[in-house]
């Protein structure tokens, strides 16, 4: 069964083409600049390592429509013919409270989900755009919605809800809802598949730590708590996200700067976190040069960050009871062996201990805790694209 997961963003589409349920990858690989200047589609697959298409593509359905006709070209394409495609998985960034699990796609589905936009609105409706396209390209071919937040809707309600006037969570439903679900869930569960642990029975913190990042402590198979809340801003210092802030600071900024919601909204998600603090850049390579050129402002930020991560493992590991399992993904997570260092410094009151030799491994499943550690430290790649092709095999499959 072969199956396209597609993650469709403001200005690209992100997918990758599946063979089910042996999970190899057929085809995968990226239409950028939708609606600019530039315009392309990079694709990868086995008669092809890389190349590069450019075209005008001026919207989401051209997007797909490009992709689609790229996949069954003779010459760069890997199947043949479009009716090979049994099924289109979606990653959905938020689902709110109506959806606690991956779902077949349909017209009640899809209003539930243009009613929820507002909680999103920078995510969800170019993640509808993809699924209108592909109803449009292949009315036939059943798809699947996957969420972010679905995973953390075991949250209880003393841990979800915000200390604001309790009719509010009513009327809007202002919660918690955390995000990187689909990762939190696929590399807990990968890691207890390596360790042979039973997933029910452990306590894990997973760490997805990118440009976008976020901690969630996850009890008996089920996300206990996350760091990001009602919106992909708060928790951790991210590379344009503020994070953590009071809101008296933001109120104290808009008298004094007299700026409107729309301006606050621009500061803390595109020119705050590693961008604001280090006045270098969001992505943590330069900000590390930087660092070690001397710039104070880069070491601070890194120094935050550092610290932010550490103080959501201590904290968690208190909500839990403890921990067994500590898990770094994502780009920072998996490949960063320096904020690895200065988060796992002097955790040794945790029984935390690392093995030094490991410290430095990139991107590869890897115990990175020493032999006596009573917590198992791992690095794990993160994959949520095959999560969502499993979930729509699951849903749709033979």
């Amino acid at each position: 069964m072969k199956i396209i997961v597609i993650n469709s963003g403001s200005s690209s589409i992100k997918f990758q083409l599946f063979e089910m349920p042996s999970k190899k990858i057929l085809s995968k690989g990226i239409v950028e600049k939708i609606g600019l200047r530039g315009s392309a589609i990079k694709i990868q697959n086995d008669q092809h390592p890389e190349m590069k298409l450019e075209g005008e593509i001026l919207d989401h359905q051209q997007g797909i429509e490009f992709l689609l006709g790229v996949l069954i070209d003779k010459k760069y394409g890997c199947i043949s013919c479009l009716d090979e495609i049994d099924a289109v998985g979606h990653r959905v960034v938020h689902g709110a409270e109506e959806f606690s699990g991956s779902v077949v796609i349909t017209k009640e589905v899809i209003d539930a989900m243009e009613r929820t936009s507002d909680l999103a609105p920078l995510h969800n409706p170019p993640n509808l755009k993809g699924i209108y396209a592909m109803q449009n390209l292949l009315p036939e071919v059943p798809q699947v919605g996957v969420f972010d937040t679905a995973f953390h809707q075991s949250m209880p309600e003393h841990v979800f809800l915000y200390g604001i006037p309790y009719i509010l969570y009513e009327k809007y439903k202002i919660r918690r809802y955390g995000f990187h679900g689909t990762s939190h869930k696929y590399v807990s569960e990968r890691a207890c598949e390596i360790l042979n642990k039973e997933y029910s029975g452990q306590k894990i913190i997973s760490c997805h730590l990118g440009n976008g990042a976020s901690i969630a402590a996850i009890k008996n198979g089920k996300s206990f708590d996350t760091s990001m809340g009602m919106t992909p801003t708060e928790g951790l210092m991210m590379g344009t996200r503020t994070g953590d802030i009071d809101p008296g600071a933001l109120l104290y900024i808009a008298d004094k700067e007299k700026t409107s919601i729309h301006y606050t909204n621009t500061l803390i998600n595109k020119f705050s976190g590693m961008l604001g603090v280090s006045g270098v850049s969001s992505d943590m390579r330069n900000i590390e040069e930087a660092a070690e050129m001397g710039n104070y402002r880069a070491e601070v930020a890194l120094d935050m960050y550092a610290y932010r991560v550490k103080k959501y493992i201590g904290s968690y590991a208190a909500a839990l009871g403890g921990v067994d399992l500590l898990i770094f993904t994502g780009g920072i997570g998996e490949n960063d062996t320096l904020i690895r260092r200065k988060v796992l410094s002097e955790m040794e009151f945790l029984g935390i201990q690392t093995d030094s030799k490991k410290m430095d491994i990139r991107g590869k499943e890897t115990i990175i805790s020493s032999s006596d550690s009573k917590v198992t430290v791992m690095i794990i790649p993160t994959d949520e694209e095959l999560v969502i092709a499993k979930d729509t095999y699951q849903m749709v499959g033979e």
